[in-house]
C-alpha cells in the first residue's frame, strides 16, 4: 500500500517516537490477558506527557472544558495533570473484550489492532499499518471508494487523508477498515477523545473537513 514514507518522521517528532514505543506492548489475541511491565507503564506516561505538549491535545482539553464534558460522572479537570488521568483511563486502562481476561484497551483496539473470533478487530492507524507492512505482516487487498456527500467527489488521489482498506494481518482478514492517512498521533487522539467525551449517542454523525476543494 505505502510506496514511500520518510523514516525520519519516526525519529524527529517526539509524539511519533512515543507512539511507536506503545505498539509492541500488547498481545493481539483477545482472550490473552495483558501484562503491563514497569517499562510499559513508563512508556504510557511518557506518551501522555508528550502529546499534551501539542496543539491538538491542548485544543482537545479546552474544547472539552468549553462543552462542559464529563467523564465517569465528573467534570473534565481544568488542570492538565487531571486531564492526563482522564486520557489514561479512556485509552490505556485495561478492560475485558472477551468477557473474561483483562485483554484489551482503547489504545490497543483503535491503534494497534486485535484478533477476535478469527477476524481483525480495530486496527485503524496508518503508522501501525505501515510498520506492519514493512515487516511483511500485511497483505493489502485494496481500498473501498470513500463516502462523500457529493458522489462526484468520491474518488481517491495522492492527497487523500481518509481511506477504507481491505487487508489481512498475519493471515487474518480485515474486511473493512477505515483509517486516516499521514496524520499525527496527537491529531487522532484529540479527535477521537473529543468525539467520545462530547457526544452522547453511539451513532452520532460527525462532520470533519479533511481538505480538498
Amino acid at each position: 500500500f505505502f510506496t514511500h514514507v520518510a523514516p525520519a518522521v519516526f525519529d524527529s517528532r517526539p509524539t511519533f517516537r512515543a507512539f511507536r514505543l506503545l505498539l509492541d506492548n500488547y498481545s493481539r489475541h483477545c482472550g490473552e490477558e495483558e501484562e503491563v511491565t514497569e517499562e510499559e507503564s513508563e512508556e504510557n506516561r511518557h506518551f501522555l506527557d508528550v502529546i499534551m505538549e501539542t496543539g491538538p491535545m491542548k485544543y482537545c482539553h479546552q474544547y472539552c472544558l468549553a462543552k462542559k464534558a464529563t467523564y465517569g460522572g465528573e467534570s473534565i479537570p481544568e488542570e492538565e495533570e487531571g486531564f492526563k488521568e482522564v486520557l489514561r483511563s479512556i485509552w490505556l486502562e485495561l478492560y475485558s473484550r472477551s468477557g473474561g481476561e483483562m485483554d484489551s484497551s482503547g489504545f490497543e483496539h483503535v491503534f494497534v489492532g486485535e484478533v477476535k473470533n478469527d477476524k481483525v478487530s480495530g486496527f485503524h492507524n496508518w503508522i501501525q499499518f505501515y510498520l506492519e507492512e514493512t515487516k511483511g505482516n500485511i497483505d493489502y487487498r485494496g481500498y473501498i471508494k470513500p463516502r462523500s456527500c457529493d458522489d462526484s467527489m468520491a474518488e481517491t488521489n495522492g492527497d487523500d487523508h481518509v481511506l477504507t482498506l481491505q487487508f489481512a494481518w498475519n493471515g487474518v482478514e480485515k474486511f473493512v477498515g477505515t483509517s486516516f492517512i499521514g496524520v499525527s498521533p496527537e491529531f487522532e487522539l484529540a479527535l477521537y477523545t473529543i468525539v467520545f467525551l462530547t457526544t452522547e449517542e453511539e451513532d452520532s454523525d460527525i462532520s470533519l473537513d479533511v481538505g480538498g476543494e
